[in-house]
């Protein structure tokens, strides 16, 4: 059967500048695509980087999520391990940004008539949460953050993780172009292009426990890659997705059976032992660290956060909003059509299918890691659909089931190249409309779920959230957007870029490396 993933003579391409080249595309498309969305991972990464403290205490009551413990102040109620991360590069700039800080300050404080802009949102509590901001100093050093975050933490993340699904990708299709295409849909058609747009530990912590799967299974078979150092990069990686949140225990303990189920395979019971052990060694580094934060937060060290949290929404099923899995809500997590998995990226749906095919073509991907990858998946559906704030998903989009994407993405891969040249170009074009305009249209509600933001780009055009945000805000920018604004110049301007990036390649002829 013939598809339209083909690797022509031409190509010959170096792999590694493919890679880099493929990195800074996705750096910087995710880059333009920010949104200044400040997550309760960000007042931690302020306190961190600011004072070296895990309390949150100057930003109380700005976040339902933040809360205070007696005798311990102020936190957030989620594991501490991307705000951890982002501190690093808030750290590093803060001489930049605390001097705009500051100078802001200063122009107020000589005109103590003024007033907080006005911010034209559809949403009451955004509109409030601006002037609460602008009232307590906050506004730019929020504004500031969210910029850091995202670009020097977030969107490279994500960048890396594209470069590594390449890398994957290559190996199993043994094709370049087919590796840089697919890997470009996973970057582009798929929710991790919205989910970039701000500092989000759900969808970094699977890429890390992703990046841990890939060390047990070596695809490559790197010689530089011992077993022992596998499994060991496999357990931090595994204890830093419980680092980043618990449901990152599902990923830790897939990692750990699937690695002692592959050295049972491979040689024997003592190996799988062994092997065991180097595993948990990594993991406590990660865990050990959240425990401590923990202890110095609420001064237990093996009580969650939520513990602590004071009554909210969905926190009165079972232990603290975790209950058994329910029906209700594992329908939601698949098909619910403001967040379903199914619904907002139905390129996963292959994955699904892929069992079913495998006896009728040749497949590249191994029965093994095919099966591990979908009882993964189907282990955190299962786990989140005990999670009751999964109701709570209409405010922010598909956001439970992200750790997922590199996971069901790879089986998903492997099924589309099977398919006709014509169902392939359809699926890369529907995926696409679906997925870019979540990135560009994030508060628009017209009752119609994922529709919503397709529906704004047709009758709307293009957006970026960040000029969205400029022009809804009375200031001194705000004449420019009188007559509304258009995207198109900082999209064309972002496409010469990555032209220019690419185009010196056009006539390379090196050998692969």
């Amino acid at each position: 059967m013939q598809t339209a993933i083909q690797e022509p003579s031409s190509w010959k391409y170096p792999t590694r500048g493919i890679a880099i080249r493929l990195f800074l595309t996705c750096w910087l498309v995710y880059s333009a695509h920010f949104t200044t969305n400040i997550v309760r991972e960000v007042y931690l990464t302020l306190s961190i980087g600011d004072h070296a403290s895990f309390q949150v205490n100057e930003y109380a009551n700005m976040h339902p999520d933040i809360f205070e413990k007696e005798g311990y102040g102020w936190h957030i109620g989620s594991n501490p391990g991307v705000s951890m991360l982002a501190a690093v590069p808030y750290a590093v700039l803060r001489p930049l940004t605390d001097r705009i800080v500051d100078r802001v300050r200063q122009s107020r404080e000589a005109d103590p008539s003024s007033e907080p802009p006005e911010y034209d949102s559809p949403w009451p509590m955004a509109r409030q949460f601006f002037r609460e901001s602008w009232e307590r100093g906050f506004d730019i050093k929020f504004g500031l953050a969210s910029v850091v975050t995202q670009w020097f933490c977030m969107a490279p993340s994500s960048a890396l993780a594209v470069v590594l699904m390449f890398y994957l990708m290559r190996n199993l299709f043994r094709s370049d172009r087919t590796a840089l295409w697919l890997s470009l849909l996973y970057a582009f058609a798929t929710p991790v292009f919205f989910r970039t747009g701000f500092l989000n530990h759900n969808l970094m912590l699977g890429h890390i426990a992703f990046a841990g799967f890939l060390a047990i299974w070596n695809p490559w078979n790197l010689e530089c890659l011992s077993r022992k150092t596998a499994y060991l990069l496999a357990g931090i990686a595994g204890g830093t997705a419980v680092l980043f949140d618990y449901s990152g225990s599902i990923l830790l303990l897939a990692l750990f059976f699937y690695g002692l189920a592959k050295e049972y395979m491979r040689a024997d019971a003592g190996s799988m032992i062994r092997h065991g052990f180097w595993y948990f060694l990594g993991t406590l580094p990660p865990v050990l660290l959240l425990w401590f934060y923990q202890w110095q937060s609420f001064g237990n060290p093996f009580y969650p956060g939520q513990h602590w949290m004071p009554p909210v929404e969905w926190i009165g099923d079972g232990y603290q909003g975790f209950t058994l899995p329910q029906l209700e809500l594992f329908t939601m997590l698949g098909f619910d059509y403001r967040f379903g998995l199914f619904v907002v990226c139905p390129l996963m749906l292959l994955a699904l299918v892929l069992p079913f095919f495998r006896n009728r073509t040749p497949d590249v991907l191994p029965r093994f890691e095919l099966y591990t990858l979908l009882l993964t998946f189907i282990g955190l559906w299962l786990f989140f659909s005990g999670v009751s704030y999964t109701r709570l998903q209409f405010n922010t989009g598909i956001r439970y089931l992200a750790p997922i994407f590199p996971f069901l993405f790879v089986p998903a891969a492997a099924m589309l190249v099977k398919l006709p040249s014509r169902i392939i170009y359809f699926i890369v074009l529907f995926s696409v409309v679906i997925a870019w305009p979540l990135a560009m249209y994030r508060d628009v509600e017209r009752g119609l779920g994922i529709l919503d933001p397709v529906i704004s780009v047709f009758t709307s055009g293009f957006q970026l959230p960040v000029l969205t945000l400029m022009s809804r805000m009375s200031g001194p920018w705000s004449e420019h957007f009188t007559n509304g604004y258009s995207s198109i110049p900082v999209l064309l301007l972002l496409g010469f870029i990555i032209v220019g990036i690419w185009y010196p390649f056009s006539g390379s002829k090196g050998a692969k490396a």
